[in-house]
C-alpha cells in the first residue's frame, strides 16, 4: 500500500460542518468507552465546538491508530467520494492527555481520516475537537 502522489489524486474536499448523522455515530462509539452522562455532554460539546484543522498523519498518531487499507469497505467508499469530488464530513475528536497517557479518540471519522491519509498524509482535516467533558 503506497500513498498516491499529488498528481494522481484529487484534493480532499471537506464540508464546513459535520453531517447530522455524525453526532449519534460519535455517541454510539463513545458509549463503549464512557458513561451516558459523559456521552451526552460530549455530543453537546461537539455541536457547540468550532472547527480547527489537523493533518491526517497527526490525527492517527495522536489516536495511536494505524491507517486502514484502501481495501477496507468504508475507506474505499470515502476514497470513491474523494475521486468523485464529493466533500467529506469533518471529524469529531476527543482530545487525548499526554501526561495521563490517554490517546485522542476519533469519536467519528476514522475511515475519513484514513482515506484522507491515503490521498495525502499532509491533508489538513477539519476537526471538531473537545476536551473530555466534566462529570456533574
Amino acid at each position: 500500500m503506497s500513498k498516491r502522489s499529488h498528481d494522481e489524486s484529487p484534493a480532499v474536499a471537506w464540508l464546513d460542518d459535520p453531517e447530522e448523522h455524525d453526532y449519534p455515530a460519535a455517541a454510539s462509539y463513545l458509549a463503549l468507552v464512557a458513561g451516558a452522562e459523559l456521552v451526552t455532554a460530549a455530543e453537546a460539546a461537539f455541536r457547540a465546538a468550532d472547527s480547527t484543522r489537523f493533518k491526517a498523519k497527526d490525527i492517527l498518531r495522536a489516536a495511536h491508530l494505524e491507517v486502514l487499507p484502501e481495501t477496507n469497505p468504508h475507506v474505499a467508499s470515502d476514497l470513491a467520494k474523494v475521486r468523485a469530488g464529493h466533500a467529506l464530513s469533518p471529524v469529531l475528536l476527543v482530545r487525548g492527555d499526554l501526561r495521563a497517557g490517554r490517546p485522542a479518540q476519533i469519536a467519528d471519522g476514522y475511515h475519513r481520516v484514513c482515506a484522507s491519509y491515503l490521498t495525502d498524509e499532509n491533508t489538513d482535516i477539519p476537526v471538531r475537537i473537545i476536551d473530555v467533558p466534566e462529570s456533574r
